[in-house]
């Protein structure tokens, strides 16, 4: 499997000043990714401090995506096999307009995240003309493994991710390392709240939503889904990609 260094999650990252990841992968989405890629400044990541209602309410709205950290482990595997195995008994709706990229590389998972969130929302955002809209052009049509292909022979993608791994905050990991978290998102389409997760066979219907509850709703699955089970582990971190310019 073809590897690249992972992000840091640093949210001046995402949107513009250079950081990187060990476990603070998620910065690097935050604000310098996000821009390179194309993504207008009206537009930037924002981190979600706490589930309570205060902690919500200090979120520049409208929340159109929402981006998670969490540990990558034994358990979670377990949860996910799981999962797919009930899926692939009872079935589940899938939206039909969902964009959904397949992951075939390696530390790649916070990238992928970022694409999910803004390709599923190109009635918002206008995307400059770039590596972004380029790809997501090309790969209008592809499946989800074919859009998975893509990624991995797009050399500009590759690029600029290197480039921001290697400019963070923290000493960039060797990409052999095993990274023990990993990054997923969240988006509403058609009614539906839609985890997207490139490692998993397809996306996961987590029943109705709202563009205005997105984020109470993806806490709320975060809460029950994710934390829950780990018993205690603290090592969560949840972005949302918000306009920050009708705040």
């Amino acid at each position: 499997m073809v590897t690249w260094v992972p992000l840091e999650s640093n949210p001046e990252v995402m949107n513009k000043v250079w950081y990187s990841f060990n476990f603070k992968q998620y910065e690097m989405i935050k604000f310098y990714f996000l821009y390179q890629l194309g993504v207008p400044e009206d537009w930037g990541m924002f981190d979600i401090y706490g589930f309570g209602a205060e902690e919500l309410a200090m979120v520049p709205k409208p929340v159109i995506s929402v981006i998670m950290l969490f540990p990558f482990n034994d358990a979670y595997e377990n949860r996910r096999l799981e999962e797919e195995s009930f899926i692939e008994k009872k079935g589940q709706n899938v939206s039909e307009n969902i964009y959904y990229l397949k992951q075939y590389i390696h530390n790649a998972c916070g990238t992928i995240a970022l694409i999910h969130s803004v390709a599923n929302n190109r009635d918002k955002i206008q995307l400059k003309d770039g590596i972004l809209k380029q790809f997501l052009d090309n790969g209008k049509d592809m499946s989800p493994s074919s859009r998975g292909e893509l990624l991995l022979k797009a050399e500009d993608f590759s690029n600029a991710h290197k480039e921001s791994a290697f400019d963070g905050q923290t000493a960039a990991p060797d990409p052999a390392d095993a990274v023990p978290y990993h990054f997923v998102s969240f988006v509403c389409k058609d009614g539906y709240l839609y985890e997207l997760d490139g490692r998993k066979f397809e996306p996961i219907n987590h029943g109705p939503s709202t563009p205005k509850t997105l984020l109470e709703d993806t806490v709320n699955v975060v809460q029950e889904k994710f934390v829950a089970p780990e018993s205690g582990n603290i090592h969560f971190t949840l972005l949302a990609l918000s306009n920050c310019s009708e705040d």
